[in-house]
């Protein structure tokens, strides 16, 4: 079970709409709280378009164990500098917290070496769940497996693993 860490960035799906507030299950013991005001250009009377069920990308402002954590999808300057809602026909999957690490290390080749094989968009929650979505349902379903294996692949194997798919 994921705990919220003030800072991380996470992947949390709406529940609820409650007034000014979206619930969000960020796969915590508790879901997290969104204002509507918590997006870049958000007013009372410009609020952002956000549904029941819609894949949000934000990060924790609060997170503590006294407290309901509260997520954010803008910047220190109220920029979204890349958060906010997750577009629709993506494919979502959990994997291990080990894994998001190794995927968000600096020094990461698996994304690198499988965007040379399709164009893809990604999205990395530090809460175990990750959003892919390429050209077609069928590369999005091939991205999704190899980054599954890829917890258990040592770099060698990998490449033989790409090249295949490759046709190299």
């Amino acid at each position: 079970q994921y705990v919220p860490v003030k800072g991380d960035h996470v992947i949390g799906i709406v529940t609820a709409k409650a007034g000014d507030v979206f619930r969000l299950d960020v796969g915590g013991s508790e879901p997290a709280s969104l204002s509507y005001l918590a997006f870049e250009g958000a007013t009372k009377r410009n609020r952002p378009n956000v549904q029941v069920g819609d894949l949000i990308y934000g990060q924790f402002v609060v997170a503590n164990k006294d407290m309901e954590p509260e997520m954010v999808c803008i910047d220190s300057s109220g920029k979204s500098s890349g958060m906010g809602i997750i577009g629709q026909d993506g494919f979502l999957f959990k994997v291990t917290l080990g894994l998001i690490r190794k995927l968000l290390a600096p020094k990461c080749e698996i994304i690198q070496e499988l965007s040379q094989l399709y164009p893809f968009e990604l999205v990395i929650g530090m809460n175990g769940r990750i959003w892919v979505k390429a050209k077609t349902v069928q590369q999005t379903l091939i991205v999704v497996n190899i980054l599954e294996a890829c917890e258990y692949m040592t770099a060698e194997q990998r490449k033989q693993a790409l090249a295949k798919l490759s046709g190299n």
